[in-house]
């Protein structure tokens, strides 16, 4: 049966993430969020460990030969140059609602690895929103400049192929949540009823889909049985 805390950060999920959920779908929005970002530097990470968390997000079949990007004070740049068309990175919080109260959380975390057509067509929108956050924009701003570039034809929508895995254990999606969340991979489609695709319509249905208004498309998450170290996930009877 379907595991309800089933919830994306899809944001990257990164929705972001995030979501980061991220991959979105992250406890209740709240307005006491905080309008800017005061620092860049509670939200960068050592760089060794932050290759190592990217990475952590597919298989490893995948994740070896993926291009790593990394957060820096400027933005997003590639640490390790891949050769499969895979991008693996750690989404952070803004790219949750803008109204989420985790927005500015440094904590958050998202690792994310994205196919070709993925790291083509829906990254570019997580790493303008990075570009814009570190750039002093408040949440709100972002928002209106993701609507307004993707209307005006300046981000994309996601093509065909895009997908991500997000099956790693060192992921923190949601403040509400111990542990990381289950394993799943997310799948970036046109813009679909969710009903169309089964979501909702019962706890035996094995997939989770919300439209994204914002970015034009649909995210379809599928939980999988293991982490990416091969590890059995909750929903196989493991505990987190």
């Amino acid at each position: 049966m379907r595991n309800r805390t089933f919830v994306v950060f899809a944001s990257f999920s990164f929705a972001m993430m995030v979501g980061f959920s991220t991959s979105r779908r992250v406890q209740a929005q709240d307005n006491s969020a905080p309008s800017t970002m005061a620092s860049i530097d509670p939200y960068l990470m050592d760089r060794d460990a932050e290759i190592a968390m990217a990475r952590s997000a597919a298989p490893p079949s995948v994740a070896k030969d993926a291009t790593v990007m990394v957060l820096g004070r400027h933005g997003y740049e590639t640490a390790v140059e891949g050769k499969n068309g895979f991008v693996c990175a750690v989404g952070r919080s803004w790219d949750l609602p803008k109204n989420n109260r985790a927005f500015w959380d440094p904590k958050i975390h998202g690792p994310i690895c994205l196919s070709a057509p993925g790291a083509r067509s829906f990254l570019p929108i997580y790493l303008k929103k990075t570009e814009l956050a570190i750039a002093g924009r408040s949440n709100t701003q972002i928002e209106d400049a993701i609507i307004d570039g993707i209307a005006k034809g300046e981000l994309p929508t996601p093509e065909p192929g895009s997908m991500s895995y997000m099956l790693s254990k060192q992921g923190y999606l949601n403040a509400g949540i111990k542990g990381p969340w289950l394993p799943h991979v997310m799948f970036f489609v046109p813009e679909i009823d969710p009903k169309a695709l089964g979501s909702d319509l019962g706890d035996d249905v094995p997939l989770d889909a919300h439209e994204e208004k914002i970015g034009r498309y649909t995210t379809i998450d599928v939980p999988v049985s293991n982490w990416s170290d091969g590890t059995p996930s909750p929903l196989s009877g493991g505990s987190h």
